[in-house]
């Protein structure tokens, strides 16, 4: 059977199963829809993170584990996201609405003396589910229908080390875990045959990299204070196992493959998965008081194998500002006072690109960080809340437009848990 190898992302009618991780048809592609790498109150700054050393003792930045000479209680969180995509397609004039939620982020961390902190967490990475159904009439009434399916998440596990080596300069290296399986599959058949031509992938995924980590910030006055960061991701030390299938088969009751005949198979291992990425960012603020940055992140494009042939992530850039605003934090009367008021925005030139055509994505956020009693900045446990608004792909070349309003929240509890009590 001829082999129909292309995907659009335009179809006479797609559709993709909620509740899950990533509803969106761009997840089709490489490993799957990536999440952005850090928490509900950064991303309510719009992502900044690498020049963010928070002015309080009970936050920890895993982002930049270098960026962390503030933290002196242990802190635990625990996030939730929820996802509400809209799809839009001038290629039958199809729209689609999808929603999901899912756990964003598990965390804990605390200073094990005044100059070394340590953190560990879990995140889910890249997720795959999408399914998409193409059908086309051909002469003397022969139908042909395409439909590709996926799904799978990749989650990593991170541990960072924090090291303050004077009070301007900060250093950190947080190691990275990889682990999950993605599967892909694009099944060809006509109305006028028997068999269907499947084109399957299997990915399985154990590998590390590593973050190095670095913050500077110098005081000018008695509360004003400039921040740098720099962050760099390097190395895949594991592999992701490929097996690709090329088979015909029909389906019998129950959803079960018969009469299997293997036209082509192969397998491979990869280390290039997780991209290169560097980052920069740059900050100024006041004291427990207000902040604003700018940040810069590059990944590297790389090419992996998906459905027999290798595919090539672009190199992509993303470009974030934001920050926060505390009216006062000792005000113990008015409770709005003391509320942490969050805003940003980004652009991103992403990594996926058809016809010439660049899938770019772009966002403002918000949100607010409440406190959950009135108690002193020393113990400043609360809830964060975030929301993000933006946009990615394009109406052109017969493309999806994804309109997406996601949420997040967030529990900090903060601390001096595992410190020695002192008795007279």
């Amino acid at each position: 059977m001829k082999r129909f190898f292309v995907l659009p992302l335009a179809a006479a009618g797609f559709f993709l199963n909620a509740q899950t991780i990533g509803n969106s048809p761009y997840a089709a592609f490489g490993i799957g829809d990536v999440k952005y790498d850090n928490t509900t109150d950064v991303n309510a700054m719009g992502g900044i993170s690498t020049a963010y050393i928070w002015d309080f003792n009970n936050n920890f930045n895993f982002a930049n584990p270098g960026a962390n000479k503030n933290l002196e209680l242990t802190t635990i969180k625990v996030e939730g996201t929820n996802e509400n995509n809209f799809f839009k397609s001038d290629y039958d004039n199809s729209n689609v609405t999808k929603h999901s939620s899912y756990l964003s982020n598990i965390a804990i961390a605390f200073p094990l003396s005044p100059k070394v902190k340590f953190g560990m967490g879990y995140q889910p990475y890249s997720s795959k589910k999408y399914s998409v159904l193409i059908q086309e009439d051909l002469a003397d009434e022969v139908k042909r229908a395409n439909i590709f399916r996926g799904e799978g998440t990749l989650s990593t596990v991170q541990a960072a080390l924090s090291y303050q080596i004077s009070p301007e300069l900060g250093l950190g290296f947080r190691t990275n875990f990889y682990f999950g399986n993605l599967y892909d599959i694009n099944e060809l058949t006509y109305s006028n045959a028997e068999l269907i031509n499947g084109y399957e992938t299997k990915n399985k995924i154990k590998t590390f990299n590593f973050t190095l980590g670095s913050a500077y910030q110098k005081k000018f006055g008695t509360d004003r204070k400039l921040t740098l960061g720099a962050t760099y991701t390097f190395g895949n030390t594991g592999e992701m196992e490929t097996n690709y299938t090329n088979s015909t088969y029909y389906y019998s009751t129950g959803n079960q493959k018969e009469n299997i005949s293997i036209i082509d198979e192969d397998f491979s291992t990869d280390k290039n998965l997780i991209p290169m990425e560097f980052s920069f960012g740059a900050g100024y603020g006041r004291d427990a008081k207000w902040f604003v940055g700018t940040q810069v992140d590059y990944k590297k494009g790389e090419t992996i194998q998906f459905l027999g042939q290798p595919f090539t992530n672009q190199n992509s850039y993303r470009i974030a500002a934001g920050g926060w605003y505390l009216p006062n934090f000792n005000n113990f009367r008015n409770y709005f006072s003391r509320v942490t008021y969050r805003y940003g925005a980004y652009y991103e030139k992403g990594n996926l690109s058809f016809n010439g055509t660049n899938i770019n994505q772009f966002a403002i956020t918000g949100g607010v960080s409440l406190p959950f009693e009135n108690r002193s900045a020393a113990r400043m446990s609360g809830i964060d809340l975030g929301l993000e608004i933006g946009k990615r792909g394009t109406l052109e070349n017969n493309m999806i437009r994804q309109n997406f309003v996601n949420l997040r929240i967030g529990l900090n509890f903060a601390d001096k848990w595992f410190n020695k009590r002192l008795y007279d």
